[in-house]
């Protein structure tokens, strides 16, 4: 599948998650703001994936990533965070959310594991309690120490 194809808006979303669990799949379902790219994201992304058979992936919009992250923020446009986490053979969507949190897309698509990284505590994960409701679990993953985007905007910036 090409990058394109993989990302979709929330209706094409939930047409193929109901697809892929109509067939037996277990849907796993993380988000972010993926601005610059780097190998904790991989990793991280990467171990997502084997808590079932297929991996969606809620990216915030330009607009939530601003009231997120600040007025400098994002680096890269919606549009190019989006072509490059699509890129990834280990996720099967990618899609954009404007809200600030995804909490109106897990709703939607009823994810069977919703993963965060181990900086979260299940309690404050986003929709932890309606997926696990939904009979569905929360996990979290150990992150790649070192690795974050502001880190490397801060290192960036101390360059000059």
């Amino acid at each position: 599948m090409s990058t394109v194809n993989k990302i979709v808006s929330r209706e094409e979303a939930l047409k193929k998650v109901r697809e892929w669990k109509s067939r037996g799949k277990k849907i796993v379902f993380s988000n972010g703001c993926f601005d610059i790219v780097h190998a904790g994201h991989v990793d991280y992304l990467e171990k997502a994936r084997t808590k079932g058979d297929k991996l969606v992936l809620g990216i915030n919009t330009d607009s939530s990533v601003t009231r997120l992250k600040g007025k400098d923020r994002p680096v890269f446009n919606e549009k190019y965070r989006a072509q490059v986490m699509a890129a990834f053979e280990f996720i099967d969507l990618v899609v954009p959310f404007e809200e600030d949190t995804p909490m109106e897309l897990i709703r939607l698509l009823i994810p069977d594991v919703l993963v965060k990284g181990k900086d979260y505590d299940i309690k404050n994960i986003v929709g932890a309690d309606f997926v696990m409701q939904h009979g569905g679990k929360v996990e979290t993953i150990e992150l790649t120490e070192g690795l974050s985007t502001s880190y490397i905007i801060e290192r960036i910036k101390s360059l000059d």
